[in-house]
């Protein structure tokens, strides 16, 4: 319905007719004309009004508009000869379309002398002219806006703007007529027209008021400028705009594939599709070379105007294969653009080789192709197809420029997102070998773990591990490697490496991070160039449990602090210094001791789980120690509650590795000590108490062996160690561990003894008898072990 003016509405006879021909509107005008009022006529076929049945048309008219001349059947039965002009209207709301019908009844009404509507001076420009008057009725258009309306003059005169072009648009121009006409200020009105398919007529409307000699307005004038070309070059520099923004959010292949093909719809085509070839195995890169037909290519994404996209043929991964006749493979051939319409059978020979593709191109109306290869640092990557068939135009020139553009701006994102996922499934591939496959099982504790690789900033250098000791002992690591890819990753082997190597000399924490800091700076030095160090810089903590003491010394570079668990207690963070990160060189590390319940859960992570743009750190220690409450069922589940409580479902921004281990004790019927005298006389008898103790444990089986290095051990202690001298035998289900104390710092060497040698032979001997054995430094002196095996006998 038209908005309510101060003028006369009976001046155009208007009608409305719905899709079904039935007349569903009538105005004053339209009963003025032919003097049937709305009752008789609303609800009734449009055709009734017909003084002459050989007028009637079959059907609706067909494009947007008609106009014609029509006798009418007046209702005293008279007939009524007019010209008609009717629009096509399409609701907004997506019902039917249905028909404006209009024709002026009073013309340009009353003419006065010297009427400064008749200007003939503005009718004269070379610019499209419309004169209104009072009433906002059409007075005057030059010979220009008559072939621009490609209407005459004498047929329109009278009408208002929104019966002249049946447009909503016109409601909006008709109101800024009324404004000027009011205020007697001038305007300018841009508006755009669709025409048909993706092509609009841009046009500039310059309203101005029109006065007469006394300076009161009687009209408006309005000039219209196309300035479609200037409109079009707009948008198209508005798409490309637009594509380099919207393409390229994610490394991911598909999700750029994806974000190319909907920034193609509906702005270029009415479907568009884009395959991919393939990588070659080992995650090589793509050819470079010519390709040939036919050619494989597996569908990346696509879009349609129609929902559910039901032209496609092919589904979105799934491959296909294209000869040399399809626009494809002529186009990823010819390493260009390549345009193919069926209105020129360019398409006869491909689509003869595939029937299902020429039932969707007759089914949908499919009359022109489009199909850009998608090329970046001179490789073909695969080819964007673009499809019309609701836009009724075919592609210009211009419109292959534009898919060129965007498709190139896109093939860079695609080869940085193959690029990255090469990287990152290499670094993948190398982080997984480098990490332990599962954990060691120990007599010292249970353990579980998880490593989550970044989502999109790549893998990381984050690491854990579990190392068995000397002792029943055992080490408990987690660092973070700073930076991502494969570079991180091979870094955090390297230290890894570094660490199993310094734990597996029973190095202090302390100890072992001063060593391991001095390896960072070496790295930093080798991987900088000349005369500047590099960027390689890591944290780590490193804790050693003892099951027989149930003490557990730590130590950390700048590492988060692990969370304890107690039996029954409530979680909280372990109190240690913080160390400085790794890299930095010459600086401190201190370590610290406590002493922890049996069934004491400890949680080691990297500040991948802490710290997101989300929450602050202290919110997520909180979140952390929630999800560690009451952490006495399956590790593995406190693993899953912890990430599920702390990280978001939609990837990480950083990497996480945790750690996750429950302490256990070894009683002590499970360890015996002796104090050695200095006596070497009196090894006989500490043998005797050593052989009785494995009776009572039932493990006489190997009292042969362990006679042999307790008699080695002791007596070499007693020799060419410092008093006082300690015996310990301690035996889990799996091993027995024969270890021997002093205060002496000076550790054994093996040796190959002479022929006729006196000695040299025994640690030889307790080495072939034992499956390992060794030796570890304390605050007090230092320790030799040996580890013999004990068979099973279950």
């Amino acid at each position: 319905m038209s908005p309510e003016y101060p003028f006369d509405e009976a001046a155009t006879a208007r009608a409305v007719v719905d899709d079904s021909g039935v007349v569903v509107e009538w105005n004053a005008g339209a009963e003025r004309l032919l003097g049937h009022p709305a009752a008789e006529v609303l609800g009734r076929p449009a055709v009734n009004l017909l003084a002459d049945e050989g007028q009637t048309r079959s059907g609706a008219p067909d494009g947007e508009r008609w106009d014609g001349i029509l006798t009418l059947r007046h209702r005293d039965g008279g007939a009524v000869t007019v010209w008609l002009l009717a629009h096509r209207v399409r609701p907004q709301d997506a019902g039917p379309d249905h028909w404006l019908v209009v024709t002026p009844i009073e013309g340009d009404g009353p003419r006065l002398p010297d009427d400064p509507l008749d200007g003939v001076g503005l009718l004269e420009s070379p610019c499209a002219i419309a004169i209104y008057d009072e009433r906002l009725r059409l007075r005057r258009i030059n010979s220009v806006m008559a072939e621009v309306l490609r209407l005459s003059e004498e047929h329109v005169r009278g009408l208002r703007a929104p019966e002249l072009t049946g447009r909503a648009q016109s409601y909006d121009i008709e109101r800024q007529l009324l404004r000027v006409l009011t205020t007697g200020r001038g305007t300018d009105v841009r508006t755009y027209v669709p025409v048909g398919g993706d092509r609009t007529y841009a046009w500039l409307a310059r309203m101005a008021p029109i006065t007469d000699g006394k300076g009161r307005v009687r009209g408006v004038s309005v000039a219209a400028h196309d300035f479609t070309d200037q409109y079009v070059a707009q948008e198209r520099l508005q798409l490309v705009n637009e594509a380099s923004v919207r393409i390229g959010t994610t490394l991911d292949v598909t999700r750029t594939a994806q974000e190319l093909a909907d920034i193609c719809v509906p702005a270029l085509a009415d479907f568009v599709s884009v395959d991919l070839l393939d990588p070659p195995e080992h995650g090589s890169e793509l050819p470079t070379g010519r390709l040939t037909a036919p050619i494989s290519l597996r569908r990346a994404a696509h879009r349609s105007v129609n929902h559910g996209t039901p032209e496609a043929v092919v589904k979105p991964g799934s491959m296909d294969v294209y000869p040399a006749p399809s626009p494809q493979a002529d186009a990823l051939l010819a390493g260009h653009a390549i345009v193919a319409s069926t209105s020129t059978g360019d398409l006869g020979q491909w689509l003869s080789w595939d029937p299902a593709r020429a039932e969707r191109i007759q089914e949908y109306g499919i009359h022109t192709t489009m199909s850009v290869p998608i090329q970046a640092r001179g490789t073909t990557l695969g080819v964007t197809v673009l499809t019309r068939f609701k836009n009724p135009e075919a592609f210009t020139p211009d419109d292959v420029l534009l898919a060129e553009e965007i498709t190139a701006r896109a093939a860079v994102c695609i080869d940085n997102a193959r690029r990255y996922s090469r990287e990152r499934e290499t670094a993948l591939a190398l982080q997984r070998s480098l990490l332990p496959r599962t954990l060691p099982r120990t007599a010292a504790l249970e353990a579980a773990s998880r490593y989550l690789p970044a989502a999109r900033s790549g893998v990381g250098g984050d690491w854990f591990d579990v190392i068995p000791l000397s002792g029943m002992r055992v080490a408990m690591v987690v660092g973070d490697v700073v930076g991502h890819g494969i570079q991180a990753s091979a870094t955090m082997g390297r230290l890894r490496t570094a660490v199993r190597t310094l734990a597996d000399i029973d190095l202090a924490p302390d100890e072992l991070l001063t060593h391991l800091d001095d390896l960072v700076v070496r790295l930093s030095e080798e991987t900088g160039s000349e005369g500047s160090p590099g960027e390689v810089g890591a944290t780590c903590l490193y804790a050693v449990y003892d099951p027989v003491s149930r003490r557990c010394t730590l130590a950390r570079a700048g590492h988060p602090s692990p969370v304890m668990v107690p039996p029954g207690g409530a979680p909280r963070e372990i109190e240690l210094p913080a160390g400085p990160p790794l890299g930095l060189g010459g600086l401190p590390f201190e370590s610290a001791e406590i002493e922890l319940r049996e069934g004491t859960v400890l949680t080691f992570y990297t500040d991948g789980l802490i710290e997101t743009r989300e929450r602050d750190v202290d919110a997520s220690h909180s979140l952390l120690c929630d999800a560690l409450a009451g952490a006495s069922g399956s590790l593995d589940e406190t693993c899953e509650r912890v990430l599920n409580a702390l990280l978001p479902t939609g990837g990480v921004a950083d990497d996480v590795a945790l750690l996750v281990a429950r302490t256990q004790g070894l009683p002590a019927s499970q360890v015996a000590t002796w104090d050695i005298p200095a006596d070497p006389a009196l090894v006989a008898p500490i043998r005797k108490q050593a052989v009785e103790q494995l009776d009572t444990w039932a493990l006489s089986e190997v009292s042969f062996t362990v006679e042999l290095v307790v008699s080695e051990l002791v007596t070499n202690a007693i020799r060419y160690g410092i008093h006082p001298i300690r015996l310990r035998l301690i035996h889990d289900a799996a091993t027995l561990i024969c270890e021997v104390s002093d205060t002496s710092h000076t550790a054994p060497h093996l040796r190959r003894a002479k022929t006729f040698d006196e000695g040299g032979r025994g640690l030889l001997l307790v080495a072939q008898l034992t499956q390992r054995w060794g030796s570890r430094h304390t605050t007090e002196g230092k320790t030799i072990w040996a580890e013999i095996g004990l068979v099973d006998e279950g």
